[in-house]
C-alpha cells in the first residue's frame, strides 16, 4: 500500500445508498439517500469501448480513494452504493479495506448515469 497524503485526497465526495420512497398515489419510487461527505482521490482506471449487441458502449473505470469510516466497516454492502462528484456519478462495484488495516479504502466504481 503506497501512503495517502492528505493533498491527494483533494475531492469531496458525497456516498449515497439507494432507497425506496412513495411517490404521491403510495407507489414506489427510488431514490438516493446521502450517507455522508468523504474526502477522496479519484483515479481513472481505464477507458474502454465494449461491443453488446452490436453497438458500441462506452465505459470508464474509476478507483475512489477515501480514510476509512464506520460506514465502510461491511465492504459488502458498500458495493451497490454511489458516489457523487461535481455533475459526475460512480457506481461503486467494490468496497477493499486496503491491507485490512481500517485506514484507508478503496472503492472500484464506474461512471454511469443513475
Amino acid at each position: 500500500m503506497n501512503p495517502v497524503r492528505s493533498g491527494q485526497l483533494n475531492r469531496r465526495i458525497t456516498l449515497q445508498r439507494q432507497s425506496t420512497a412513495q411517490d404521491s398515489y403510495g407507489g414506489p419510487v427510488r431514490t438516493w439517500t446521502d450517507l455522508g461527505t468523504f474526502w477522496a482521490e479519484i483515479q481513472p482506471l481505464s477507458g474502454r469501448e465494449l461491443e453488446s449487441s452490436q453497438r458500441m458502449a462506452s465505459e470508464v473505470s474509476h478507483q475512489i480513494v477515501v480514510r476509512y469510516q464506520a460506514i465502510f466497516a461491511d465492504t459488502r454492502q458498500v458495493a451497490g452504493y454511489r458516489a457523487l462528484y461535481r455533475s459526475r456519478i460512480f457506481n461503486i462495484h467494490a468496497a477493499l479495506n486496503d491491507e485490512e488495516r481500517n485506514v484507508l479504502v478503496t472503492l472500484l466504481a464506474s461512471e454511469g448515469l443513475d
